[in-house]
Formats: structure tokens, sequence, C-alpha cells
């Protein structure tokens, strides 16, 4: 998929963009199904993962 993703954007927002990715899939994960804590501080850092991964995508072209 990495491959796919770099097609578009330049190779440094892309593999940015992976790996805000997984640190956002690995972090849901273990909170979800192996009940690591879940509190109000880690889901907000969680949520500023996901604004930067998308502000990336879409200034990528810029």
């Amino acid at each position: 998929f990495l491959s796919l993703a770099i097609k578009p954007l330049p190779i440094g927002t892309a593999y940015a963009v992976w790996t805000g990715i997984g640190a956002l899939g690995a972090a849901l994960v273990g909170m979800l199904f192996l009940n690591e804590p879940v509190n109000a501080l880690r889901v907000a850092f969680l949520l500023c993962i996901l604004v930067g991964v998308i502000g990336l995508k879409f200034t990528a072209g810029q």
C-alpha cells in the first residue's frame, strides 16, 4: 500500500502519512482489543496525529 501512496505524494509526505496511520492504528487496536488505558488526553493526542495526517495529505500538492 505504501507503493500506491507514493504515486500521488512526495516520498517524505507519503512516509509521514504511512507512519502516522500505522501509529494511530496500533494505538487504537491496543485500546480496543488489548485493554490498554483510554483517557481523554491519549485520545486527544491520537486526534492530533489524525489531523496531522489529513493536513499532510491535503497540502502535499501545494
